[in-house]
Formats: structure tokens, sequence, C-alpha cells
């Protein structure tokens, strides 16, 4: 248990609180309880700010040394081993100590004074031993004779890769009258590795050593179109004056109306399309080589390497456009293809045969990519849609139009919890429509277990029902199916319903007998709108619901349609399945979501600036009167707050609930079903389920890559991951259950590099981890596990770095930070990256 022993020495971020005596002006006694928190957490902010201000302090001292170094006229000097360049001195190190000796030596005529001084950034990691081997912080005053040395060795030590420094400064003073003074500085930089550390650099690590063998493999057959056209889709082509902008922004200044709605969603697709383009055309246009799949002859593979956030996943669909470098042996210039697939190292291609038979492995050639604008036409299109189906009073809805002859059924199954009950209640009761219902609340208070209690208390009340219910994206879409069919609904009555493009081994088990994949071809087919009408519950996501109003199923045939994480899906997303099939007096929409989470994710800046950023969801509770609360609390028969906390333990919940929720939640979890990691020994403080570690990494990236990753976190991760798993075999478990370890990163690099540590430690590949789920943010919305490890990546440790202001990107975004109930405290500036480790609780609720 090494690791904690560390843990403990460096951070004492949770002491015992012990009675304060309250001594201001006009007080007596003792601080109660609540007062006594306060008073500890606003000293460690105090401390935490001090120790920022201190560093940056350090750092501009060491910057200006730099920049005034002048020739030394006393011949004083200080050596060291290694050597320093340019006043550092750098090593890397594989073990968890090392001495590094350094010698202040006076070759002049004259004596002087010096005073020595080490910076104290990190605890215990460095510290400095005289000659006599006595640890000594400063040395003040020793006199430096002619000819005469003094020596230190600095110790460094630590269990954990990172990057570490230690400033020493020398002041030196003569003994002339009137005195000379002048200053020499070292910073000792070490960068401690560990040989499984190695293993997994990318320098060491060819990812892609193999480029012809794949993980996934496509298979081969045909893919069933039985869903007829009935609706059209048009074009929707951008418009040639897109690109004036300030025209653009007269219209968009207005703000949003029934009358104006079609017009500005246009609009703002557009532009998100314009910057798609441009974004496409600047990084998608590259030379390199093909290869063809070993197993599918028609496929071609290209190498990738990350280009940009959720890029590569926009290109599945689109068309290719292959050029040959080496034109002896083609007939044409350019071919034409499309892409088939796409996963984090490869792209698949799809060209004709013409290509394929003159094809060799290893040719260069230059490849470009379009963007697939199916998804935007499937938008646009329910934009244009709302008019038709006069759909105001959903999208803007008064109330006026709600029935007050409401006949409320009683959820028998459901838990006392009056909230949960009362939207159950409403839903199962059309109460709200034509306007949406809403289910909004933070996370762990069981908005999808809510959905799926709705749906469950509807089919068994309602026999003439059809319900459709939908999530953004294929991970929350799944969830939603797989909590649906542990309802016990009946699978015969439920159909998971995937897009073509989708990857046949990303299905969960469970719904593999449920949905459109065809066995015989192991391939996905798009049954026909007889056979989908057949169903109770139609699953799947918003994009794919537009599959349905293409092939012409009936506005009116569902009588509910659900949305899932709704706060997740741009507006234009989400009016996908409203606008195509709802029939606004007999269908009831209900949105679930919190628009305090990770929104949509929009590309355009402007168009982002002018309300596409915003979901459906926090557009109505921002905008309609009916869903906003007054003094009475919030109108039931349109919305429903969930306020209890099924999740989280107290400590876990608390920081987000401060800072983004009011105070209002209520921790609801047992205690008693995470007695196991809360008795865990690494815990700083028993009984107190959350930890955060300060790593001393640093950001690194791939070439041709923006995705960050950070090898001294995975490594620290790789300790966590292993006390926690020899912390469960003491206690008689012998294989990691699915949603009991949870790692979350929010770049896609840091995800593989985590991935590939898993499977090349040598400890860690004798435990049975594959259900260890490591992912990005976006794969953990609304998901539960008993232990969540977050690995935020960023890092700017060095005091070398000429600027001071730190651009953390997306991590820095208020609504990354509201996951799994963890608040991650980034930001500001020459702060070190965070591994939070913190002890959730698997409660079904």
């Amino acid at each position: 248990m090494s690791i904690i022993h560390q843990k403990r020495r460096q951070m004492q971020m949770w002491p015992e609180l012990q009675p304060v005596q309250n001594t201001g002006p006009g007080k007596s006694g003792f601080l109660n309880g609540p007062q006594i928190a306060s008073y500890v957490e606003a000293q460690m902010a105090k401390q935490a700010r001090q120790k920022i201000q201190a560093r940056l302090k350090m750092a501009m001292l060491f910057q200006q040394y730099r920049a005034q170094i002048t020739t030394n006229q006393y011949d004083v000097t200080v050596t060291s081993d290694p050597a320093s360049t340019e006043e550092k001195i750098c090593l890397t190190v594989y073990e968890n100590k090392k001495v590094v000796p350094l010698t202040v030596r006076n070759y002049g005529y004259q004596p002087v004074y010096f005073t020595f001084r080490a910076s104290d950034f990190v605890k215990n990691i460095f510290t400095v031993r005289d000659c006599d081997g006595d640890i000594v912080k400063t040395v003040k005053q020793h006199t430096l004779w002619p000819g005469e040395a003094y020596k230190i060795k600095v110790h460094f030590y630590s269990e954990h890769a990172g990057f570490y420094e230690q400033l020493l400064a020398f002041n030196f003073e003569t003994l002339r009258q009137p005195s000379d003074k002048f200053e020499i500085m070292r910073l000792l930089e070490v960068i401690r590795r560990t040989s499984s550390c190695e293993e997994l650099h990318p320098a060491a690590t060819n990812l892609l050593c193999d480029r012809q063998t794949v993980k996934w493999t496509p298979a081969e057959g045909f893919v069933l179109m039985l869903l007829k056209y009935v609706v059209s889709l048009k074009g929707y082509a951008m418009p040639d004056n897109i690109k004036d902008l300030r025209k653009s922004d007269t219209h968009l200044q207005r703000p949003l109306k029934w009358k104006n709605y079609a017009q500005r969603f246009h609009l703002l697709l557009h532009l998100e399309e314009l910057q798609m383009k441009t974004e496409f055309d600047k990084c998608f246009q590259r030379a390199g080589s093909l290869f063809r799949h070993k197993s599918n002859k028609d496929l071609l593979i290209l190498p990738i390497s990350d280009v940009s956030k959720n890029s590569p996943l926009r290109l599945s669909g689109g068309q290719v456009l292959v050029t040959p470098l080496d034109q002896e042996f083609f007939e044409d210039k350019k071919y034409k293809g499309w892409v088939y697939h796409v996963d984090a190292e490869q792209i698949y291609l799809k060209l004709g045969e013409k290509f394929l038979s003159q094809f060799k492995d290893g040719l260069k050639f230059s490849v470009s990519f379009t963007i697939n604008r199916m998804p935007l036409r499937i938008q646009h299109r329910a934009a244009a849609l709302v008019y038709r189906h006069t759909l105001k009073e959903v999208l803007f809805p008064s109330g006026r139009l709600s029935s007050d002859h409401l006949h409320l059924h009683s959820p028998v199954e459901l838990e006392n919890n009056p909230e949960q009950r009362m939207a159950i209640q409403h839903i199962a009761a059309g109460s709200a429509k034509p306007a949406p219902y809403l289910i909004f609340g933070p996370p762990g208070t069981g908005k999808t277990v809510t959905l799926v209690e709705a749906i469950k208390q509807i089919v068994k009340t309602q026999t003439s029902c059809n319900i459709l219910a939908c999530a953004p994206s294929n991970n929350a879409t799944d969830h939603l199916c797989e909590k649906i069919l542990e309802g016990k609904i009946g699978k015969h009555k439920v159909y998971r319903l995937y897009a073509l493009s989708s990857s046949v081994k990303n299905i969960p088990k469970n719904t593999k007998l449920c949905c459109n994949l065809n066995p015989e071809t192991n391939t996905f087919m798009i049954p026909s709108k007889e056979e989908l009408m057949k169903y109770k519950i139609m699953v799947t996501t918003l994009l794919t619901a537009g599959r349905l109003v293409t092939g012409g199923i009936p506005p009116g045939h569902y009588t509910y349609i659900f949305v899932d994480e709704a706060g997740q899906a741009a507006e234009s997303e989400c009016i996908i399945p409203i606008a195509g099939l709802l029939k606004a007096q007999k269908c009831q929409v209900v949105l679930a979501g919190d628009p305090k989470q990770l929104g949509p994710i929009i590309t355009s800046r402007m168009a982002e600036k002018h309300g596409m950023g915003v979901s459906l969801l926090e557009r109505l509770m921002r905008d309609i009167d009916l869903y906003k609360s007054d003094e009475t609390g919030f109108n039931n028969r349109f919305v429903t707050k969930l306020l209890r906390n099924y999740r989280s333990h107290p400590a876990i919940l608390k920081i987000p609930n401060e800072l983004f929720y009011e105070g209002q939640l209520q921790p609801y979890a047992n205690r008693e079903k995470c007695s196991l990691f809360c008795k865990w020994e690494g815990l700083p403080k028993k009984g107190f389920p959350l930890i955060f570690h300060g790593v001393a990494g640093s950001d690194e990236r791939d070439a041709n890559s923006t995705s960050v990753y950070n090898m001294a976190e995975v490594e620290v991760l790789k300790e966590y991951l292993k006390s926690l798993v020899n912390h469960l075999r003491k206690n008689g478990v012998t294989k990691i259950e699915p949603r009991e370890i949870g790692i979350i990163a929010p770049y896609r690099k840091q995800v593989e590099r985590i991935q590939n540590a898993l499977q090349m430690d040598t400890d860690l590949k004798k435990e049975n981890l594959e259900n260890i789920l490591v992912g990005s943010v976006e794969q953990f919305q609304g998901k539960e596990f008993n232990v969540i490890l977050v690995s935020t990546v960023r890092s700017n440790p060095k005091l070398t770095v000429q600027k001071q202001q730190f651009t953390l990107g997306f991590v820095n975004n208020e609504k990354w930070r509201v996951i799994n109930n963890s608040w991650s405290p980034v930001g500001g500036t020459n702060r070190p990256c965070t591994l939070i480790v913190s002890f959730m609780f698997n409660i079904k609720k």
C-alpha cells in the first residue's frame, strides 16, 4: 500500500474537524458543526490560493533571473551531476529514488557569504541534505573562503510517475565595503517514469504497427432496405450568400418565435454546415497509403490519427474522393467512394470495382472527404414540418389547450418517492398535451428510471398505446433500451432500431434478439413500415427516428414520445420525431434531462451564440411560463423536478449541490450499500469516499493530433486500480462485475492510453478486468458505477513556461464538471491536473 502512504504524505486535504474557538469581535464559545466545516473549507481555499501565488512568484523570479544573467566576476560556481544546461538540471529516472549532488565553490580571491533556499511546491518529493547528511531547508550567511567548497545533495523520492520541479536559489554577498550581491539559480526537473510507462508511451509503442490488422471486422452481405420512401427528404443546399455573416446576423438578432421558427433553424443549420465544411476542408485532405482489408476484399483501410474532437465520427456515411499519386497504375485521375465505417485508428472506405481492380497495397493517394449531409437534411425537414403539423402549442405551449379533466392512476410498483410518483401519474394521464411534459433533475435522481416506470404504467393500463422512446446518442439509447427490458415489459413488445451505419459489435447482448440485426448476414436491415408498426415500444436515436418519418409512419400512431437525455440534443435534433410523427392532441411528448449537464456539441460559434447550443428542454424551462416555478413551486401538470439523489455519498453530492443546484438536492443513497469501499484502506479519511489527487504530469499530443493525453495520470490511475482490486480480493470478490468500476477521461487519446495500459500492465493482465468500462464523458452520462475514477488530463506544471495563462479547452466547460456527481476542480492558471476517485452507490431507484 505504498501509494496510500505516499498519498497521505502528499495531501492532507481532509483533516479531522476539531472544535474551533470563535474569537472574533464580540464572539465567544465554539463554532458548531456547519460553521467548523465552512471554516475548514475557507482555510483550505486560502492555502491553495497562497500556494498558487507563491508558485507564480517563483516562476517569475526564475524567468527574470534567466533574462538578466551576467558574467560572474567573483568566480563562484554551482555545479551538479548531471550538469546544468541553461540553468536547468534535467533528468529522467525509472526508480523511485534519486540523489543529485551540487557543489558551491569559490574560485576567487575573496571570501563571500552565501544564503541558500529551496522552493517547496510538493511536500516530501525533494529533500536537501548537507555534507553531514542532515536535512537543511535553508542556509544562512555561510562564509565561503577562497578555494573552499560547500556540498549539498538533493534527494528525490516519488512512488508515482510524473513531472517534478525544485527551484534552488543561492544568494551571494561579498565582504567588501560596500558589499556586492549576486544570485545563482538552478531549476531541477525530474521526469519520473516506470518501465510500464515507457512501454505505453507512443514513442516506444506503435499502436498502428500492423495497418492491415483491425479490431473491427465488418460482415459481408447485403444491406436490406424494406422500408419504402413515403415522405420526401429534400437537399436543403446551402444558399450562395451564406458567407455574408452580417446579413445572417441581422436575421438572428430577432428572438425565436413561432413565425420565424423554421427560417431561423434553417439558417442555423446552414451556418453549422458551413463551419463543418471549413473544418473538413482543412483537416480531411491528406496523402497516405491505402491497404486492402484482409477478410473483406471490397473494403480499403486508411490509417488515421485523431484530428479533432468528434470529427472522425462525422465521416461515417460521407463521400470520399481518392486521387492516385502514381497515375501509371490507374486509368482515371479521381475516384469517388463512401465511408463505410470509422474507428479510433482506421477509416474503412468503399470504392467501385474499377478502382479495386487496379488497386495494389501500399500505393500513395490523396484522399479528401465531404461531410455526411444526411443528419443536417433530416433536421432541416423537421424544422419545415412543424408548420404542416401545426405544432405551435408543442413548441411554444401556453397550456390553454391542455385538458383539466384527468384520471390519475396510482403506480403501485414504485417505492416512496412523491416527485417520481407524481410525474408518472401525469405522464400516463397525458395531463400536459399538447404541451411537452418535462422531467428534469441532477445526476442520480432517477430521470431514466422515471421514464421507464411511466412506460410500464402506460403499457399496463392502456391497451391501445404505442410508444416511441428516443435519446440523442447510441450509448444513451442503448442504456434506455436496457432499462426498459429490465422492467420485464416483454421483449416481444420492444424493438431497438439501429442506423445502418451502426457498429454490430457494440450491440448489448440482451438487445440483439429484439433489434434490426439480420443474423444471417450480421448486418443491419430496415424492416417494412407494417413490421415496424407492430411493436408497442420503439426505441431509437433521434436521428434514426427520421427513418420512421421517411417511411410514412402516420402522425398519431405513437401516443407517447419519450426523449431521454434531452438536454444533450440540439432543438433541431429533438424535433425530428416530434415534427414528423406527432399528432398534437393525441400524443404526449415527454422530455427528460438536466440542462446543467453536457449540452449539444455545436461546431459553429455563431450558430451556438444564437441558440443552436440550447436544447429544447432548456429553452422551454427558460422561456415558457408553464415550466417556471413560483412561490408554490412547479406546476406538476407540466413539469417535475426530481430532488432525491440515490447514487452518491453526501460528501460527493455536497459540492455540485451547492455550486449548481442551489442546495436543493437531497441525499437518499443507502450508505450500507457502499460499506465495502468506505472501508478501503486507500481512503485518506475513513468513511469519506472521495480523493482528489494532484498529479504532476504534463500534456502530450501525437503528431497531427489535437487530442491530449497525460501518461503520468495513466500511471497513477493504474496504482489506484491495483489497490482497489486488491481490496476486493481481500474481501472475497473474485470477479469485477459490470458497473463496479468505471474510468472517465475527457479526451479520446487518454481513453486509448488507459485501455492500452490495462492490457499491457503485467499485474493488471492477470486480473479479470473486461467489465471495467473506460470511456469519454458522453459514454458515462446516465450510467452508474460503484467506483468512478476521473482522469482530467490537462496539466501545466512547468515553471519555465513563458506565459502563465493556460487554456484548458472544453475541460473548463461548467457543464462538463457536473458528471456523475463528481465535481472536477479544473480551471485557473498554472494548476496541476487532478485525478478524482469517487465512490458511487449503484442503487436502482
